[in-house]
């Protein structure tokens, strides 16, 4: 067994426990240190330690991240670990962790420019500023060709368009399907631009996840934490043309990407898929003939995490007005989607 293998485990047992607390820190753990997956980098024995003590509430978050910056302290003949990367993905994963945890966030170029200097601030020294130069980058599954990133002259700019067409989009009536095209999309448009000199897909990642929950999606689960390459592999297909060679924009690796993520589909993610000579027909996506819309897939999770919830704590969770969630749960029993049974006060939801 790998270390990969043997962290997940470790990390997994508490979210089959169930003890709700518990089971969220752990999930937000595996996300932060899956997502290091993406530029290579193994976690050391020393932070799974730390992240399990802060699960079981032996430490919080602010002396979590005081005890791993104590670790890199010491001198190397001192640690356990010895591993090139450990410093970069143990710091990294432990402030993923911190900002996933909060609560706040905006929707602007601003929160993606801090997040960067948060998670990067004394491991990279460009943390937080926007690169000045052009670049290219070498892709195993574009057989060693490029992505064609945003010029550094036009990244602000670029991301403000792409930021302000979000903000003035509307998911109200769309299919679950609809909706996930459209958040692909844009995922990818933000990523494209690549402002960062380092460590964009992380960046991109911690974003978008916090701009999910705006819409009521805990998604703190191992989808990123054990698909974190093919993430960003889905990101490089997405942003790939080669007119000579009949290869064009594909944003369907993505969107069967967040599918998993955001609903109880189950495609296989494997990252082989994703290169641009593999030939076997792929899944073409499918929900069985399932019609939900955003909102309606957001309840439905929550639901399936807790069936006694009751209709005021979804509001908060999924930032609506009790009112207008009453009337999409209302239209949502009567689609047959779900429904109540044991009446209001110890009654319980079910999913159909």
């Amino acid at each position: 067994m790998n270390k990969e293998e043997k962290w997940n485990i470790e990390l997994s047992e508490y979210i089959k426990q169930g003890e709700p607390n518990k089971k969220e820190k752990a999930k937000t753990w595996e996300t932060a240190i899956g997502l290091q997956d993406v530029d290579g980098l193994k976690p050391s024995r020393y932070l799974i330690d730390t992240a399990k003590e802060h699960i079981e509430g032996i430490i919080n978050i602010e002396e979590a991240k005081r005890k791993i910056n104590e670790y890199y302290k010491v001198a190397d003949n001192r640690r356990n670990d010895k591993s090139e990367n450990s410093e970069e993905a143990d710091k990294v994963a432990v402030r993923i962790t911190e900002i996933l945890s909060e609560k706040s966030f905006n929707f602007n170029v601003f929160e993606l420019i801090n997040i960067h200097l948060r998670l990067f601030k004394g491991i990279y020294k460009e943390a937080g500023k926007i690169r000045d130069y052009n670049f290219t980058k070498k892709e195993w599954i574009l057989n060693e060709d490029t992505v064609i990133y945003s010029s550094f002259e036009t990244i602000k700019d670029a991301l403000e368009y792409d930021i302000e067409q979000e903000k003035n989009f509307s998911y109200k009536d769309l299919s679950l399907e609809e909706s996930i095209k459209h958040i692909s999309r844009f995922t990818s448009n933000i990523w494209q631009v690549h402002p960062f000199c380092e460590g964009n897909t992380r960046t991109t990642a911690v974003f978008i996840i916090k701009y999910l929950r705006t819409f009521g999606f805990n998604i703190n689960d191992d989808i990123f934490a054990k698909n974190s390459w093919y993430f960003r592999n889905s990101l490089v297909r997405a942003n790939y043309k080669n007119f000579e060679k009949n290869i064009f924009e594909d944003t369907s690796y993505l969107e069967k990407f967040f599918f998993n993520l955001l609903s109880d589909t189950n495609y296989e993610l494997k990252n082989r898929y994703t290169h641009i000579d593999y030939k076997q027909k792929q899944n073409n996506i499918n929900l069985n003939n399932k019609k939900y819309t955003l909102e309606e897939q957001a309840i439905i999770n929550i639901i399936n995490n807790n069936e006694s919830i009751n209709q005021e704590e979804i509001a908060k969770l999924i930032n609506k007005s009790l009112r207008t969630v009453k009337s999409i749960m209302k239209e949502m029993q009567e689609k047959g989607i779900i429904k109540r049974n044991n009446g209001k006060r110890n009654g319980k939801w079910i999913v159909l």
